[in-house]
Parts: C-alpha cells; structure tokens; sequence
C-alpha cells in the first residue's frame, strides 16, 4: 500500500511538471530514486534522454528533442532550420536539432536527439534571443526574423530555398516586421543579399 502511495504522488509530481522532470528535479521534489525505478518497470514513466524521465500518459511536446538538447549545453539556442520549423515557417524538417553555440563552447553530449553545432559569435549569437518552456525544460531559440537572417546567412549549407520560404512564410504570418528583419539582416551581414527579396514584399 505504501509502495502505490508513493508511486501515485510521484506521478502526481510529474503531471505538476507537466509530465518531464530531470532525475536531480524529481529527487529534489522528494522522488526517492526507488520509486523512479519502480515507475519505470511499471511502465508509467520513459526515459527521454539521459536522466530525463516523461510521464507515459502525458502528451509530449512536439519540441521535445529541442529540449533534451539545451538540457545538455544550456548555453545552445535553437537555430536556422529548427528555429524555422519551431516558429512554423518551413516544411522542410531537419533530421538534427541545430544549434547555435559560441566559439568555444563544448558541443552537447548526447546520442539522441542527434543534434548539429553551428558557430555564431558576438551579436550574431546573443541577439534575438526568446525564451521558452518546454514540459518544465528551459529552451532558448531565435525569435522568427533573426531565424531568417541566420537562414540568409547559413544559404549555402542550408539551402536558398529553406531561407526563401522562412522569409515568405513569415512575412505572410506576420511573425516580423520589415524593420525587424533588416535589423537583423545588418547585424548577420546579410542585408544586401537579402534586400532584392524584401523588396518584393514589400
């Protein structure tokens, strides 16, 4: 009876959690780690990476992956390709969660999600930075218009396709602004080669 009580308020701590919950969170919550595993066995609770655990009957964020990965290098923000498709600007799905990390930086140890490291320096990695929550897990990623801008920026390993439709796409949605985006078009150094398709926005 003990054993089911205990099990039933750890789960009630997750779904207060919104259904994730780091190991180190879940024992600080008053989780004891036998319970954890007791939960496993049970089937009630799946790892979702190293040390973070999910609550089965709890849907699952579709930017899961996004963060699992800025779990691992809380200094990562969501970019390009990623940004793009967590904003919902693209169709095209990357099969890596892209980051953007500062020279120097250790690259996130993780063997799923894969995840692919991009080098951003100065204002090009601080700026247009938002905020985000996913299932309790922190996540910074690019607001939309320095998204397409890194996508202008990134066009010769990304595509020009993917940077064109991020732009039409988010212009159509009203994600930006024009001024917003040449803002950011100046601070990636990408405004001349970006200024014939605005031009056509406009």
């Amino acid at each position: 009876m003990a054993k089911s009580t205990t099990s039933g308020r750890a789960e009630r701590v997750f779904r207060h959690a919104r259904g994730i919950l780091r190991t180190r969170e879940a024992l600080r919550l008053g989780v004891h780690p036998e319970t954890l595993y007791a939960l496993r066995a049970a089937g009630r609770i799946e790892a979702l990476g190293r040390g973070v655990w999910h609550l089965v009957d709890v849907p699952v964020s579709e930017h899961v992956d996004a963060a699992i990965v800025a779990l691992r290098q809380p200094r990562a923000v969501v970019c390009l390709a990623s940004a793009l498709e967590w904003h919902g600007l693209t169709t095209q799905l990357p099969g890596q969660v892209q980051i953007a990390l500062p020279p120097g930086a250790r690259a996130p140890r993780v063997r799923y999600p894969p995840s692919h490291v991009f080098r951003f320096s100065g204002r090009s990695y601080t700026a247009g930075v938002e905020r985000h929550e996913v299932g309790g897990l922190r996540v910074r990623v690019y607001c939309a218009a320095k998204t397409v801008a890194d996508c202008f920026k990134f066009r010769n390993r990304l595509g020009r396709d993917v940077a064109l439709e991020g732009l039409r796409e988010g212009w159509r949605a009203r994600r930006f602004t024009m001024d917003e985006v040449i803002r950011y078009a100046r601070i990636c150094r990408v405004e001349r080669v970006m200024r014939p398709y605005l031009e056509s926005l406009a």
